[in-house]
């Protein structure tokens, strides 16, 4: 890769497509990681992901699993696209000298890919989270709701049926929540979380790119050649598995962070360190896992289909059948 004559534009379009693509395919499992993470102790509406899967279907339908996916189909093209371009520029920079790459060159081509996306992750996960979560907290209001009905006499849990109804017809798209954030914070408002995401997302591609690399190489037939499109897919996949579960922690105070709305009696936080000491303290050191195997799930597959994208070269077989300009 650092050999490549880098060509912006059809990097741009490859991560494009692959996060399309990608996205598409794993939705609902990073849906079911959203409100898995954002359960509390003595808030639990959902056992596991397939239970939280079953219990959004019936009562959302089949499209409720992509409740937020518009606003990830339309970021995840920039966003992916930033993230496999940055590193294959800081890896072209880092290679000029002709030398073959040292794995801190590696790891600083990732941490320079994580850096850049966040201009555009940051948001989109933002937007996303809100929606995804209001499900979750519209499950509790009713179950809340179900429950003074049948402790309390007739005609006294008005008030509380009224809040499940509400909490129902309150919730908004995305382009309302942009709006409303805007109008009451600013820009900032969009990009609360922003240090969370930065501890999420430079982690992960120090760890990923460099382990991808080293897998795909293995896989290669000679030290020069290019790996087989099986190998780019299980390498991908591998490498962001592992890279998910390792920075899950992280991943799991940047969703706490950015939920604006929160469940009766569920903590509120005032930043990352206030975060973890919430959690550590009232849900144990395992709260910092919640959604692990479902982020494995939804990254190994996404990057796989990214990487293998990229390395089809999709977009120069798109551009080469594009006439070429005549004067």
């Amino acid at each position: 890769m650092a050999d490549k004559q880098i060509s912006l534009s059809n990097k741009l379009i490859n991560g494009g497509i692959a996060g399309l693509i990608g996205v598409s395919c794993v939705f609902p499992i990073d849906l079911a990681k959203t409100r898995l993470q954002n359960q509390q102790n003595g808030q639990r509406i959902y056992s596991s992901m397939s239970d939280c899967l079953i219990k959004t279907i019936r009562s959302d339908g089949y499209f409720g699993m992509y409740r937020g996916a518009a606003v990830n189909l339309t970021l995840v093209t920039p966003e992916k696209a930033i993230k496999l371009a940055a590193n294959d520029f800081f890896r072209h920079m880092l290679s000029k000298d002709g030398k073959k790459l040292t794995l801190l060159k590696e790891m600083l081509a990732g941490c320079g890919a994580g850096t850049c996306q966040v201009i555009v992750t940051t948001p989109m996960e933002m937007l996303k989270i809100q929606l995804q979560d209001a499900g979750r907290l519209a499950a509790q209001q009713k179950l809340m709701a179900a429950q003074a009905v049948s402790s309390s006499p007739s005609g006294s849990p008005i008030s509380t049926t009224s809040q499940a109804t509400s909490a129902l017809k309150s919730q908004q798209t995305a382009t309302q929540i942009t709006k409303g954030l805007l109008r009451s914070k600013g820009i900032t408002g969009l990009y609360k979380g922003l240090g969370a995401t930065l501890l999420r997302d430079v982690p992960f591609s120090i760890i990923y790119f460099p382990l991808f690399a080293n897998l795909n190489k293995i896989g290669s037939r000679s030290a020069e050649g290019k790996a087989p499109l099986y190998v780019s897919f299980i390498s991908g996949c591998i490498a962001g598995s592992t890279a998910a579960v390792a920075v899950n922690p992280c991943d799991v105070i940047k969703t706490r962070l950015q939920s604006l709305q929160r469940g009766l009696n569920e903590d509120t936080y005032s930043g990352v360190m206030d975060c973890i000491r919430k959690i550590w303290r009232n849900e144990g050191p395992g709260a910092f896992l919640k959604g692990a195997y479902c982020r494995a799930l939804v990254i190994a597959p996404l990057f796989g289909i990214a990487q293998v994208v990229y390395f089809l070269g999709i977009a120069e077989t798109m551009m080469a059948m594009l006439p070429s300009r005549r004067y």
